[in-house]
């Protein structure tokens, strides 16, 4: 029996084209979201919340463009593959910098152990101490220390270790501290904290030198917070040229932020970065997942070189902390 007259028969090979449309299509449209990626990354535009947290996992921004350039290949999406790898390239350039240890300044002054450590309020008291003794610390900042995670720390030996200190601490998140082997002077009027408690000191180095030290921590850049945070970063005293200053904490940003690169750019650098460890993760350290991110950083005048760096766990707190050996000029 015929077909009917005037009943529409699908055309050979339609379904496959469209098919093929519509993978094309959601090649595309990953491309162009990957490349706005990097053109924000790259330029420093980034705006809001959103756009500022995604900042944070450029890195695996450039594994993405790697994956889909490959599955764009497979498809025979050829000019998407190009468009893509084009786009890896942009974000492996990037991060890749942080792989290479930099040329250190030439100097003469004194050593300067130091070591930060975002307890969470609960940081495991007796491994914090038994780093602050292993590695010889100096000055140690102590991000979200609690009153009783003070006490803590004192009674598990931290007193003898580092008798001098600058503390403000509080009941939850917003505490800090400066604990210091040397004596040390609370320092007031170098800027205006926003977020978390951040004291400021000055540490008498034997032998007559000075080191001006701040323990960082604002907020994270989560919904409205992200203008505090922009605000907090830009108020953060830049160098000196008749002091040496360290700032060492949580800074709920990384290198792929525009306001943490500005901040480096008043004269400060990255030891992590200095030795070839800026993608080393420090955040969230969670059994059994990996931390992901690079937002606790030492940060050191340009003229100071950077001897060594160890990024170390430290038990029920989610942050990793950072180890900086520095030698002054």
């Amino acid at each position: 029996m015929s077909a009917a007259v005037g009943v529409d028969q699908p055309v050979a090979g339609e379904r496959p084209r469209s098919k093929r449309r519509r993978r094309r299509w959601l090649s595309w449209t990953v491309v162009t979201l990957l490349a706005s990626w990097a053109v924000i990354r790259a330029g420093g535009w980034e705006q809001g919340s959103f756009l500022t947290q995604l900042m944070t996992v450029t890195p695996y921004g450039a594994g993405l463009a790697a994956l889909t350039a490959l599955l764009s290949l497979l498809r025979r999406n050829r000019r998407a593959a190009l468009a893509a790898a084009l786009v890896c390239v942009a974000m492996v350039a990037l991060v890749v910098p942080r792989t290479v240890s930099a040329e250190q300044p030439a100097t003469r002054g004194a050593s300067l152990r130091v070591l930060t450590v975002n307890l969470f309020g609960r940081g495991d008291a007796a491994t914090v101490v038994d780093l602050v003794r292993r590695y010889d610390v100096e000055v140690f900042s102590a991000l979200e220390l609690t009153y009783a995670e003070a006490e803590r720390l004192d009674a598990a030996g931290l007193k003898q270790l580092l008798p001098y200190r600058v503390l403000q601490a509080e009941w939850g998140a917003s505490g800090s501290g400066i604990y210091s082997k040397h004596p040390v002077t609370k320092l007031t009027g170098l800027f205006t904290p926003i977020g978390h408690n951040m004291p400021a000191a000055t540490v008498a180095l034997p032998g007559g030198g000075e080191v001006q030290f701040v323990a960082v921590h604002p907020n994270p850049p989560l919904g409205r917070m992200e203008r505090e945070w922009n605000a907090a970063l830009r108020g953060l005293p830049p160098a000196s040229p008749t002091a040496i200053r360290v700032l060492a904490g949580d800074f709920n940003a990384s290198l792929d932020h525009r306001a943490f690169r500005d901040l480096l750019d008043r004269g400060y650098v990255d030891a992590a970065d200095q030795l070839g460890q800026g993608l080393t993760p420090t955040w969230p350290n969670f059994r059994p997942m990996p931390p992901i991110i690079s937002i606790d950083h030492v940060l050191a005048d340009r003229r100071v070189a950077v001897r060594r760096v160890e990024v170390l766990d430290v038990p029920r707190t989610d942050h990793r902390g950072v180890f900086a050996e520095l030698r002054l000029p």
